[in-house]
C-alpha cells in the first residue's frame, strides 16, 4: 500500500519514462494532432501561458478556457499545461512577482522585507488568512500578465511553423511512398 502511494507521488514529480522519453511523447503527440496547426499551436500556447499564473490546480481549467476563446486544441492545451511543472513553477513566479513588482512600482526588495516577510511565514503561510497572502499574490499575478502574453506569442508561433513544417515533410514522405509503390506494379 505504502510502496504504490510512493510510486504515485514519485510519478507526478519524476516521470516513468525519464524526462527525455516523455518530452518526446508530449512532442510527437502534438505534432500528430489532427486539428488545424493554428488550432494545435493555439492550444499549446494556451496552455503555456496560463502556466504563468500562481494558480496550481487550475492550470488545465484556465487552458481549456483560453483554448476555447483562442479556437486552440484541448488535447493540446493540456500537453502545453506540462510546461509548468514542479521544476519549473519557483521560475515562472519568481520572475512574476519580480516583474509585477516593477510594474506596481514597489519599493526595491531589501534584506529587511524579506525578513519581514520571512516572520510572517514562520507563523504559518494562512494564520493572517487571505489577507496575509494577498499582496504577495496580486504582485505575483500583475506580473504573470505580460509573461503570459510572451509565452503565448513564442509557443503559438513556434508550434505553428513546427506542425505546418512536419506535415509537409510527412506529405512529402507519403507521396514518395506513392509513387516508389506506383513504379514497382508498373515494372
Amino acid at each position: 500500500m505504502a510502496s504504490s502511494r510512493w510510486n504515485r507521488i514519485r510519478n507526478v514529480v519524476w516521470p516513468r519514462m525519464g524526462f527525455r522519453r516523455y518530452g518526446t511523447y508530449l512532442r510527437k503527440r502534438v505534432l500528430r494532432l489532427s486539428a488545424s496547426p493554428h488550432a494545435v499551436g493555439a492550444g499549446v500556447a494556451s496552455g503555456a501561458a496560463v502556466s504563468m499564473f500562481p494558480l496550481i490546480g487550475l492550470h488545465f481549467i484556465l487552458g481549456f478556457v483560453l483554448a476555447f476563446f483562442t479556437r486552440g486544441n484541448m488535447i493540446a492545451a493540456a500537453i502545453g499545461t506540462a510546461w509548468g511543472n514542479p521544476f519549473t513553477f519557483p521560475f515562472f513566479f519568481a520572475a512574476s512577482y519580480n516583474i509585477g513588482h516593477w510594474i506596481l512600482g514597489g519599493e526595491p526588495i531589501d534584506a529587511a522585507s524579506l525578513d519581514a516577510t520571512g516572520d510572517k511565514l514562520s507563523e504559518g503561510l494562512f494564520s493572517g488568512g487571505l489577507t496575509a497572502i494577498w499582496p504577495a499574490f496580486k504582485t505575483m499575478f500583475v506580473g504573470a500578465v505580460p509573461l503570459a502574453i510572451i509565452v503565448y506569442a513564442v509557443f503559438y508561433v513556434l508550434v505553428r511553423v513546427l506542425v505546418t513544417r512536419f506535415r509537409m515533410l510527412r506529405q512529402a514522405r507519403m507521396a514518395a511512398r506513392r509513387a516508389e509503390r506506383s513504379g514497382d506494379m508498373g515494372s
